[in-house]
């Protein structure tokens, strides 16, 4: 039996796919998110969010905040689930892509002259506001959450591991070493983390949990049961 280790806590169905298939695995809290306080600066065309943490940051932010205008903002957006929390929460999602770089090189093409607020974490991807930058976008980034890594030793051998963001990767790195381990990541820019670490590396097609467990399962030859 395949023994992996995931560095998120994974919900019920979840830990389904994994179950089903036969595979043993581990789970921990490799980071924290704590959301911060900010001021909402309204004086701009579009939000951009390139996380699911952004955009929860951003909805326990201080309600008298919250105006008509600012629920129905536009957005752009990285990821399925973010474009989903924004549409949830009575913002139009104008276009959502797989990572920042995309995403910096549409708004470049398509939206140069519109003015932008990126609402970020502390430890965010360079990819998106240095194209926006070269590029003299106007842009202002809002850090909304901060991220605290949690590094956990483990003795253990594990024949994968689970990444979800390049913080998981630091975090784990900085008690544990990678080894021989399958790395599995969640999307390019956190494979671009462990690429540091390891040559051995599975990315998820779309950067969406299901889809990377599912990869799991495969690598090991395993099928989900019906």
């Amino acid at each position: 039996m395949k023994n992996v280790l995931s560095t998120k806590l994974l919900t019920p169905g979840q830990k389904t796919i994994l179950n089903d298939a036969g595979i043993n695995f581990q789970e921990y809290e490799a980071i924290n998110i704590h959301y911060q306080e900010f001021q909402l600066t309204t004086d701009f065309d579009y939000y951009i969010f390139t996380s699911q943490n952004a955009v929860r940051a951003f909805i326990n932010h201080n309600s008298n905040f919250h105006t008509k205008k600012e629920l129905g903002k536009e957005c752009f957006c990285v990821g399925g689930k973010t474009k989903l929390l924004l549409e949830q929460n009575g913002h139009k999602v104008v276009k959502m892509v797989h990572n920042g770089a995309e995403l910096g090189s549409f708004i470049v093409k398509n939206h140069k002259k519109a003015s932008f607020l990126f609402f970020c974490g502390n430890r965010r991807n360079d990819d998106l506001p240095n194209i926006l930058t070269k590029h003299k976008v106007h842009f202002k980034e809002i850090v909304v959450y901060k991220t605290e890594l949690k590094p956990q030793h483990f003795s253990e051998h594990f024949d994968g591991i689970l990444f979800f963001s390049p913080s998981g990767v630091k975090s784990f790195t900085m008690s544990n070493e990678v080894g021989n381990s399958t790395v599995f990541c969640i999307g390019d820019t956190t494979a671009g983390e462990a690429a540091l670490f390891t040559d051995s590396i599975i990315v998820a097609d779309t950067p969406v949990v299901e889809n990377l467990l599912k990869k799991v399962t495969l690598h090991y030859n395993l099928s989900i049961k019906k």
